[in-house]
């Protein structure tokens, strides 16, 4: 699909975002594993978190859907049953990460695939905790799916320092330490996301600079009754479509603000951007609250790498807010966007150098030469199918002078089914 995109004259109007899909995945994982029946409203849509319930059902997981809710009948730790045929996590590596977490601490004979680009996407990183740990599981070439996991003499438990600042990793390791009898330890020196230490309530305490999360059978697991926040991560597009465009003000419903997801917010308003939150509250154990966005005069930075992991996904839209700052952007340290759907720093540097952008590509980052009064080119952007590529160009569509097309356009509906609804609903408002 090849969506066009006209510059937008105005962007005003109030959204609601679609919901965590980070949220929703951990929701329903650890629905399965508890006790209990656990009713999760506001579950995502998107492909991916419906690619974990899909994989729920095949493991014999009581699930029950109606709109965007969603009852789930625990099994327990010890309730699933070996599938049929592969567990297809499509495209999503959060699905195939943690779903290996819980079902190589289980022990439970069965073999994870995924789509093309999920297939290229490494695993080493889990698979090799997971065999310290004691834990039975394969992959081609002992790195990429599919996955082989088999049955084990017992999870050992250890302590295991993170060898990178990764939420997946952290969360794998922590949910097959829930299948041994002592504890097992993460050591977390630079804050990731922590939505599963929150939502199963794991002991953690401090360390250093950062913390030690534990887990173990002696765990009791919560079920899972709340209303799924707004994706920020989704919302981040919006915020800086609103901050570069002179005509914008944007209002946001119901958005996830947790610390640990936001440095993206954070490191716009150190740019300048004009935002306010108002309606603060919790949904579950998550902040919320609701965003006002209005046009701001940014200003370059230079982004330290410990900020990184925590803005990983929004930085291929701040990308295109740096292109709009009165100077010059560094990006450093974000080597890992190479290793996500695509290669994100290459896509983005094509994106903006087809849009005529002055940048530098690195290594690990990129240099963004900004200007207050840059008009992109009217070009055609290869999305490269990866649902964050065609959102930031759209983003960058909107400040065109002439009509822009985004290849593969569809991408989208893997994290934001809505995306090009709400973008014609608020330039045409």
């Amino acid at each position: 699909m090849i969506q066009k995109t006209e510059p937008a004259k105005k962007l005003a109007g109030t959204l609601v975002m679609p919901p965590d899909k980070s949220i929703s995945h951990r929701s329903a994982l650890f629905a399965a594993i508890s006790s209990s029946t656990s009713v999760i409203e506001n579950y995502s849509t998107a492909a991916d978190p419906q690619s974990t319930l899909s994989c729920l059902r095949q493991l014999g997981v009581p699930v029950h859907t109606e709109d965007q809710r969603v009852e789930i009948t625990g099994v327990g730790r010890d309730g699933f049953k070996t599938p049929p045929k592969p567990l297809d996590c499509g495209n999503s590596g959060t699905t195939m990460r943690l779903l290996s977490g819980i079902l190589a601490g289980a022990g439970i004979e069965c073999e994870l695939v995924g789509d093309e680009s999920l297939s290229a996407r490494t695993m080493k990183r889990i698979i090799d905790p997971l065999e310290q740990m004691g834990c039975a599981i394969d992959g081609r070439e002992q790195k990429f799916a599919p996955l082989k996991i088999g049955k084990h003499t017992g999870v050992k438990p250890m302590r295991y320092p993170l060898p990178i600042a990764s939420a997946q990793l952290k969360s794998c390791v922590l949910l097959a330490g829930l299948f041994g009898d002592e504890p097992t330890e993460v050591v977390e020196t630079i804050p990731s996301r922590d939505h599963t230490e929150r939502l199963l309530n794991l002991k953690t305490e401090p360390f250093g600079t950062g913390k030690i999360i534990q887990s173990s059978r002696n765990d009791v697991l919560p079920a899972q009754n709340f209303q799924i926040p707004g994706d920020f991560s989704a919302a981040a597009f919006w915020l800086v479509a609103g901050s570069i465009h002179p005509e914008a003000e944007l209002e946001l419903n119901r958005v996830g603000i947790n610390p640990s997801r936001t440095g993206a917010y954070h490191i716009l308003e150190e740019m300048g951007a004009n935002f306010t939150q108002t309606n603060s509250t919790f949904a579950g154990k998550e902040p919320v609250a609701d965003i006002h966005i209005k046009p701001a005069q940014l200003r370059p930075i230079d982004l330290d790498p410990k900020l990184i992991p925590n803005c990983i996904d929004e930085l291929p839209v701040l990308m295109v807010a740096m292109c709009f700052a009165d100077g010059k952007s560094v990006i450093s340290g974000a080597e890992e966007l190479r290793h996500k759907e695509t290669d994100r720093l290459s896509a983005m540097a094509e994106i903006l150098n087809s849009a005529g952008a002055e940048i530098e590509l690195q290594e690990d980052g990129m240099i963004i030469y900004g200007d207050p009064n840059f008009t992109p080119r009217p070009s055609r952007f290869n999305s490269y199918h990866d649902h964050r590529m065609a959102m930031a160009a759209a983003v960058l569509s909107t400040r065109s002078v002439g009509i822009c097309e985004i290849e593969g356009a569809e991408c989208t509906s893997i994290s934001y089914p809505q995306f090009w609804t709400h973008l014609h609903e608020l330039t045409q408002s």
